[in-house]
């Protein structure tokens, strides 16, 4: 064989080219700007984080001791059954039953999955064609997006206003075409702006569907954490409301509710029907869930309400410390918001949330999320975690304070 044979050929573009469904997509926000604060804090700064939502808190210790212990059995580390352990099933159902008032079927309406975010993506590539339309929150969560935009859809945003309450406006909605409309993204309480469901809201928005021939999916993740929770004052679910499974699939998350961000659990619930269609995609992107992850996940949902009270508690002081923190920037804000941030409007004088973010972390090395990464509706806004210990906020307090 000849080993001296020449290449002749010339590479004049980029290789390999980046597929076109990339197209539009970016990179996610918080991936960018962790890099430029990674870089502050190298040069000495110490940039204190109020972005991202990742709780600093960690699980139950009955959680962490089922996990270290199920770990160590041999017999535990093998591929695991797509649709998950019938242990953590069977706790999600009662789970559903306990919190919700929801009965749902185990064996055959339930799907774990490596994190919400993962069933987000399942969702679009099981159900959406290119030119299929997909309705998304503005503001909402950047995912519901790039997601469905790698699906190849068409993305039509729903507006969400404050002097509305951050509600759907059905009647806008119903004004337009909807024939190529196929799902329909929603999440109460709502992320960024902390609003918590109404049922009525829900139920026009089951009768809305309905009429439309439109899939729901509703991402759940935050109705255990708000400021007045008790057992008396359950969370809601959409699957509660009458005739919701006809049209809704609902995906759940441990992340928030049970400070398990980086464990990646969650869980989708619909009909029967709707998971083995999910499943099947999901089948063939994953191996399943690690399953001592799988059985602490279950003990974290047999957590009594002593759980949720201790740390809704804790949330609740650091959300006074960040609304002493938005006064002192002269921002608006509602005290009733949900979830794990305080959602504000800036003052007149800035153009933009963007503006306002970059001024303080460069003049106070404060980082705090500019409302429009969530679209056009939240350009006006800023979005503060509460995932930071109370010292860490009033060490930010005070930076605000000397540079007033």
């Amino acid at each position: 064989m000849n080993q001296n044979i020449p290449i002749t050929a010339t590479i004049t573009t980029e290789f390999p080219l980046v597929s076109a469904r990339l197209n539009g997509v970016e990179e996610y926000y918080f991936s960018q700007k962790l890099r430029q604060i990674d870089a502050m804090n190298q040069a000495g700064k110490k940039v204190i984080n109020l972005g991202i939502g990742s709780p600093d808190l960690p699980p139950h210790p009955d959680v962490i001791e089922t996990l270290h212990e199920q770990s160590a059995l041999p017999q535990n580390h093998a591929y695991q059954n797509y649709k998950g352990s019938p242990v953590l099933r069977k706790a999600i159902a009662a789970w559903y039953q306990q919190w919700y008032d929801v009965q749902l079927n185990s064996d055959t309406e339930i799907l774990p999955l490596i994190g919400s975010k993962e069933g987000i993506m399942h969702i679009c590539m099981t159900y959406l064609n290119s030119g299929d339309d997909v309705l998304i929150p503005n503001p909402g969560y950047p995912t519901y997006k790039s997601a469905a935009q790698i699906a190849g859809a068409n993305i039509h945003a729903y507006t969400l206003e404050e002097k509305n309450d951050w509600l759907p406006n059905f009647e806008a909605l119903e004004s337009q075409d909807l024939t190529r409309t196929k799902i329909m993204f929603v999440n109460y309480p709502h992320m960024p702006t902390g609003r918590l469901p109404t049922r009525e809201m829900f139920e026009k928005l089951i009768a809305f569907a309905k009429r439309n021939q439109i899939l729901i999916c509703h991402d759940n993740p935050y109705s255990f954490l708000q400021p007045d929770f008790s057992g008396l004052n359950k969370p809601l679910s959409l699957l509660n409301i009458e005739g919701a499974l006809d049209v809704v699939v609902e995906l759940n998350s441990l992340s928030k509710s049970h400070s398990m961000a980086g464990w990646r659990i969650g869980f989708l619930s619909g009909t029967e029907k709707r998971i083995q269609e999910i499943l099947r995609f999901k089948t063939n992107m994953d191996s399943g869930i690690f399953l001592p992850l799988q059985l602490a996940a279950a003990k974290a949902l047999q957590l009594e309400e002593d759980w949720y009270i201790s740390l809704n508690k804790i949330y609740n002081q650091r959300r006074k410390k960040v609304h002493e923190l938005l006064e002192l920037l002269n921002c608006t804000f509602s005290k009733e918001q949900a979830g794990l941030f305080v959602w504000a409007k800036v003052p007149a004088k800035y153009i933009d949330g963007f503006q306002l973010s970059d001024q303080i972390l460069e003049q106070n090395n404060l980082f705090i999320t500019p409302g429009g990464i969530f679209g056009s509706a939240g350009e006006k806004y800023v979005r503060v975690s509460l995932c930071t210990p109370e010292e860490k906020l009033e060490e930010a307090i005070q930076r605000i304070k000397i540079n007033n």
